[in-house]
């Protein structure tokens, strides 16, 4: 759960810099947005989770 939401925050700003920079147009973020809707109500959604999961805990393993 502190994975997904931090990987959900993480995104959001990223949204709101590319937004702001008019590197991202309102149009391609709801683009975005329904992308990720619909790609959770799949069947590939566990997939994508394990992987972003997997992803997750090799970076938290690596030390400086």
């Amino acid at each position: 759960m502190a994975v997904s939401i931090s990987v959900v925050l993480l995104l959001l700003i990223l949204a709101v810099i590319f937004l702001r920079n008019g590197g991202l147009k309102i149009s391609h973020a709801l683009v975005c947005l329904l992308l990720g809707f619909y790609l959770a109500s799949t069947s590939i959604a566990p997939t994508i989770n394990n992987g972003l999961t997997a992803t997750a805990d090799i970076v938290s393993s690596l030390r400086p």
